[in-house]
Formats: structure tokens, C-alpha cells, sequence
């Protein structure tokens, strides 16, 4: 099993579980609202056609992320 990534470095299908949110404070309560927490299951569904915003699917709901954004949220792939 190999170390923790990006959440953006995921193939899309993939899922994982979020071991860490490097997003400063100031914008983190925006994702912890959106059910970004650590511990939680993730799976990335798929990229925009330039590759921003990233879909994601967590707790039984789609969500859009930016990439910038999804480069600081580090998983580890299940």
C-alpha cells in the first residue's frame, strides 16, 4: 500500500480515505461543511475537460472542488 497523495493525483473511480487537509484556515470551514473530514471516504468521479474543477463523491453526494484546492487535501487510496 503506498503513502498518502493528492486527492487531485487520483485516477478517476478511485477511492480513498482523507488523511489530511492542508487548506489554510481561513477557507477550511468551507470544506469541512462540504463533509471534508478526516477520516472520511471519498472516491473521485472525474476531471472537467481542463482539468478544473475535480467532481467528487462524498457521503452519498457530488461535489465540485477546485484543483488548487483538491491539491491540498491528501488521501490514502483504499
Amino acid at each position: 500500500m503506498s503513502g498518502p497523495q493528492t486527492l487531485s493525483s487520483l485516477a478517476p473511480g478511485t477511492t480513498a480515505v482523507i488523511t489530511s487537509i492542508q487548506v489554510p484556515v481561513e477557507r477550511r470551514a468551507r470544506l469541512l461543511e462540504m463533509g471534508l473530514l478526516v477520516g472520511t471516504p471519498v472516491e473521485l468521479v472525474r476531471f472537467a475537460p481542463l482539468g478544473d474543477p475535480v467532481e467528487l463523491k462524498v457521503r452519498g453526494y457530488h461535489l465540485t472542488l477546485r484543483r488548487h484546492e483538491a491539491d491540498l487535501v491528501l488521501v490514502q487510496p483504499r
